[in-house]
Formats: C-alpha cells, sequence, structure tokens
C-alpha cells in the first residue's frame, strides 16, 4: 500500500508565524492518527510567504515559475489537504486567495480537507465558516466537519475539551477517518464522496 499524500498548505507572512505553527500541530496530529491507522504518510508543507512573488507573476503572466508549478503540482496530487491562513479583513488572506486562483479548477474535486486559521481574537473565527468552507465546497473538495481557529489566546491551553489541543485532535480525526479509508492509489479516478460514506467514515472512529 503506498503512503498517502498529506500537503499542508500555510499562508503566513511572519516569521516565526503563529499560522505555521497552527499548521504545522495539524499535520502532527493527523500523521499520529493514520500512523495509529496503519497508514504511512508522506508529508509535503507548501509555504506560501516563500512563494508569494512567483503567484503574482503567474496571474499576470499565466505561467508558474518552476517552485509555484512544484507546489501546485503537488498540492494537486495530494490525497488530503490542511489549509491554513491568517485572517485578514473577516476572511482569508490575499496570498492564500491568489494561490488558490493558480490551481486548476478540478483539482480538489474529492480531495478530503481540514480548514484551519488564526486571528488576534476570536470574533474573527467565524471567518471559517463564512469564507473558507464555502470556498472549498465550490472546488467540490470534502470538508472535514471540524474546523480550526486559533486566537492569540488560544496557545497554551491545556487540551481540554473545547480548547486548541482539543479541536486539532478532534479535526485530525476526522481528516484520518476520510484518508484511512480513501487508498492513494484511487486518489485520480475519484470523484466527490458520498455524504453517507462521509458519516460512516467518521463513526467508525
Amino acid at each position: 500500500m503506498s503512503a498517502l499524500k498529506l500537503v499542508v498548505v500555510t499562508a503566513g507572512l511572519s516569521v516565526p508565524s503563529s499560522t505555521r505553527l497552527l499548521a504545522d500541530r495539524l499535520a502532527g496530529a493527523a500523521a499520529r492518527e493514520l500512523g495509529d491507522a496503519g497508514r504511512e504518510v508522506d508529508l509535503r508543507v507548501v509555504e506560501l510567504r516563500e512563494l508569494a512573488r512567483d503567484i503574482a507573476d503567474n496571474l499576470v503572466t499565466g505561467f508558474p515559475p518552476p517552485a509555484l508549478r512544484d507546489a501546485v503540482r503537488a498540492v494537486e496530487e495530494a490525497d488530503g489537504l490542511i489549509a491554513v491562513t491568517p485572517i485578514f479583513s473577516a476572511s482569508y488572506s490575499g496570498l492564500f486567495k491568489s494561490f488558490v486562483d493558480v490551481l486548476d479548477k478540478d483539482a480538489l474535486t474529492g480531495t478530503p480537507v481540514l480548514i484551519a486559521a488564526t486571528g488576534g481574537t476570536a470574533r474573527h473565527s467565524l471567518a471559517l465558516e463564512h469564507a473558507m468552507r464555502p470556498l472549498f465546497a465550490h472546488l467540490r473538495a470534502v470538508v472535514v466537519p471540524t474546523a480550526v481557529f486559533a486566537a492569540s489566546e488560544d496557545w497554551g491551553a491545556n487540551g481540554a475539551d473545547g480548547s486548541l489541543a482539543g479541536r486539532i485532535d478532534r479535526a485530525a480525526r476526522e481528516l484520518a477517518a476520510l484518508l484511512a479509508g480513501r487508498p492513494a492509489e484511487n486518489r485520480q479516478a475519484e470523484q466527490v464522496v458520498p455524504f453517507e460514506q462521509q458519516l460512516a467514515a467518521l463513526r467508525a472512529h
């Protein structure tokens, strides 16, 4: 059985970045869940900050530079995706949306996606539901039920139910449940996962 390709797209702008920190914690939790399910994981992180100029060039010229082309290919070939963005003006960042805009419109059809975001205050958490989730629904991805938002005050939470750690673990279990029952070798032939199949996978965990 081939390794599952899990790609993490993170749109943090600062160094160090809370967005990257959240992405790494989600990736680690998902990899552990998949390992417990007996699945090997090939993990790739796409740091959009490093591709900002390439993304702008591609939007203007229509031709992706090599580094961006490699990142797009990784996303298009992924069995699962973790997408994390900072929230600016009550929505995903312009850099994040610009990267999504360079993807083929069918690239994420049927792909399980875990969405997450960071922001200075919990008041921005609804951006996940009114901006991020509709975006990936439009792309016909299969978005896991739990979206993870980390406000500044969430860092250092103790892991109890409702804490950041608890939400990370729950979302990772949901993503792993979809991926563990979705062989990597069937990725290209697969279309949208039926809702009943999603429920069955989640109830099994």
